[in-house]
């Protein structure tokens, strides 16, 4: 009797130990090694692009600006990591409040843990990865109002500006939203991000005004070979960018990743082909200039469409791109490294090629669904739209209040020395 009441204790244990084991195995589970490591690889080189766009920006402007450019894309890092642990993940990604923002459930990263699961990702690292694009959103503005803005209003300026309009679009979008609920697609950002930055930065030039002598004294780049370089940079870590929006290490981020390639040469290609035509070179600028374009357009198409279409998406940027920053220099208006020309234009093309072009994921124009394209173009009008009445107004009251735009005599002797104190070239 007492053995057989030991093998009966002893197999019961035996079951209650398979079944817990069996239980965690599938808890474990849920947790995706191959996917984790992938979207850590993605947000470091989505961190990267940082300071590839400082190179690229720094090398645009002259001598005497160049560390303050720098800066522009360097404290983001700083500034927006803070901003999105104590409100901008909660605003982007909390619990829905009538579609139009996040609420305040996830603030300070309450309640939300390391053990915590996102899709087959845990939830820091969704967060982490997200917040890398947040802060290279607001570093993209900073182009449009390059060489004559004070450091300390900057810094005012994007934490507001993340505050009032990256996270309420992102939440519109990806945050369970209205544009996300009518189904407008975006990928990796063509909305969120360019399209935000591009009209942010234009509004934000329009009411600083021109830099002195522009655009009769020569503004050329001071440095190309850093601009080529930051393009490079961008390039690489715009494969995070694109294939790490997938979140998970599949199919579709290896499309992604195919097509964020094939856009991005054909992008160079088309820039430099309507250069060509126009004045008969093909030059350095205009080959940096092309790449970006390339990758912006293809941002909000990547997971959707074949790489065929991509080159073709790919192509038309560059010339779009181009034909937008010859029409800078005719209208008058001074968006210093031309951030609405190449990320406002291309990023509204890539929207709405989306929807001409998608056949992944769903179907657009090619299929015979023309409401996707309108759907699209919803999305980029509903986001050109409040980027640029919000940031008007953000400029405007920071320029009244503690003045955003230097003196005179700042802008000639150069940010660097009357901003920074310091040189980026130490002549002896």
């Amino acid at each position: 009797m007492n053995r057989k009441f030991f093998k009966s204790c002893l197999l019961s244990c035996s079951m209650v130990l398979i079944a817990s084991s069996l239980a965690w195995a599938e808890e474990e589970a849920k947790i995706n090694g191959a996917d984790t490591a992938w979207i850590l690889v993605s947000s470091a080189l989505v961190m990267l692009m940082l300071p590839g766009l400082a190179l690229f920006y720094g090398g645009m402007v002259r001598r005497k600006n160049v560390l303050s450019t720098l800066m522009h894309s360097f404290i983001p890092l700083g500034v927006i990591t803070v901003q999105w642990v104590f409100i901008g993940y909660t605003l982007s990604f909390g619990s829905d409040i009538g579609q139009l923002i996040g609420g305040l459930d996830k603030a300070f990263f309450h309640g939300v843990s390391f053990k915590d699961i996102n899709g087959t990702i845990p939830d820091f690292l969704f967060a982490m990865f997200q917040l890398m694009f947040a802060i290279i959103t607001a570093a993209l503005i900073s182009g449009g109002i390059a060489e004559r803005v004070d450091f300390k209003a900057y810094i005012v300026f994007i934490l507001a500006w993340s505050t009032l309009v990256y996270d309420p679009l992102c939440h519109w979008v990806w945050g369970g939203g209205w544009l996300g609920s009518i189904g407008a697609l975006d990928f990796a950002g063509g909305t969120v991000v360019h399209i935000s930055s591009g009209a942010g930065a234009l509004a934000a030039a329009l009411v600083l005004k021109k830099r002195r002598g522009f655009p009769g004294t020569l503004m050329i780049p001071h440095n190309l070979p850093f601009t080529l370089l930051g393009a490079g940079l961008l390039w690489f870590g715009w494969f995070g960018f694109n294939a790490g929006s997938a979140l998970a290490a599949d199919e579709t981020a290896v499309l992604a990743f195919t097509n964020t390639q094939v856009a991005t040469g054909a992008g160079m290609l088309g820039w430099l082909a309507a250069e060509y035509i126009k004045s008969g070179k093909a030059s350095a600028l205009g080959a940096a200039s092309g790449v970006v374009a390339g990758l912006v357009a293809i941002t909000p198409a990547a997971g959707f469409v074949e790489p065929l279409w991509a080159l073709v998406i790919g192509f038309i940027a560059g010339i779009l791109c181009y034909r937008a920053v010859i029409l800078k220099i005719q209208l008058g208006y001074d968006d210093s490294l031309d951030v609405f020309g190449i990320h406002g234009v291309g990023g509204a093309w890539g929207a709405v090629a989306t929807g001409l072009f998608v056949t992944v994921g769903g179907t657009g124009l090619l299929a015979g669904n023309i409401k996707q394209v309108l759907i699209q173009i919803v999305g980029v009008l509903a986001a050109a739209l409040y980027s640029f009445v919000i940031t008007w107004i953000l400029v405007t009251v920071i320029e009244k209040t503690m003045g955003f735009r230097v003196n005179d005599e700042d802008e000639e002797m150069g940010l660097d020395t009357t901003q920074h104190g310091e040189s980026g070239y130490n002549m002896v």
